[in-house]
């Protein structure tokens, strides 16, 4: 849709005035309209326009994203980085990129998606903030870790899970993310290509995984004849259950049946 109202009027002129002279980024309602001289209605319709037309970036209800000078023809268009991380300072929260913006990233999937997924401990749902759409995937604090934090050219941190994170939350939330059974092709290529991963992945299992991924990544290591003290690792992880899973859970549970790691062989 074509925005409108490209042309800064006087209020929002003073605005950017009062921002920039301030060295102000993020700019909350209450904060203008002593300053500006104008009421508390005309403050919310102000950061209202100026958000709609794309000065500035609505980040939550009365918190904006104020650009460091102001944008030529008035498209603001903030990374993904600089959001997420002056968002979860809002939150007080920890966030890390996973699924399938992870996968992509590490070039374990060639499919692009335009949606953002996020681990974080602070907020549930889809939100468009500005240009972007965000999946925000709510888990307990416990649950974030075995993050990599590069840096975007403008030198903002941006934090994604770790590859073996990321291969490993492939097979954790395989639901969420429609990643098996081609999460175990990544596995496979991955390793072949680093060997070391093998025992990262483990690692990040023994942390943060549950039976079911300890399981089923653990017959995968076994069948690629990975070291058995890796493999005795994840087997000392197992309850005593006799339960059986299939191994492709989005597959009828009809296979063979390995009962060292409990898996149904359907595939």
């Amino acid at each position: 849709m074509k925005r409108k109202g490209k042309e800064l009027g006087d209020l929002s002129s003073r605005f950017f005035a009062f921002v920039q002279l301030k060295k102000k980024d993020i700019i909350r309602t209450g904060e203008l309209f002593p300053v500006l001289g104008i009421t508390e209605s005309q403050e919310r319709d102000l950061l209202r326009r100026l958000s709609d037309s794309g000065w500035i970036v609505r980040l939550k209800r009365g918190v904006y994203l104020i650009p460091p000078r102001i944008p030529a023809g008035g498209n603001y268009s903030p990374g993904v980085g600089l959001i997420l991380q002056k968002l979860m300072e809002e939150q007080s929260g920890k966030y890390q990129i996973c699924g399938p913006s992870a996968f992509s990233f590490y070039g374990l999937d060639d499919q692009i998606t335009n949606i953002t997924y996020v681990y974080n401990n602070s907020i549930s749902g889809s939100r468009t903030i500005g240009s972007l759409t965000i999946q925000f995937i709510k888990i307990v604090s416990g649950r974030l870790g075995a993050t990599s934090v590069f840096k975007t050219k403008e030198g903002i941190q941006i934090i994604y899970s770790s590859k073996a994170r990321t291969l490993m939350d492939a097979v954790y939330d395989w639901n969420r993310f429609n990643s098996l059974p081609r999460g175990y092709d990544w596995i496979r290529e991955e390793i072949k290509l680093e060997p070391s991963l093998a025992f990262a992945l483990v690692d990040t299992i023994i942390q943060y995984g549950n039976q079911a991924t300890t399981r089923r990544i653990g017959y995968l290591l076994d069948i690629m004849d990975q070291p058995s003290e890796n493999l005795r690792r994840l087997l000392r992880q197992l309850s005593d259950s006799k339960a059986l899973i299939p191994w492709i859970p989005s597959r009828a549970a009809r296979g063979t049946v390995n009962r060292k790691w409990g898996i149904i062989v359907n595939g």
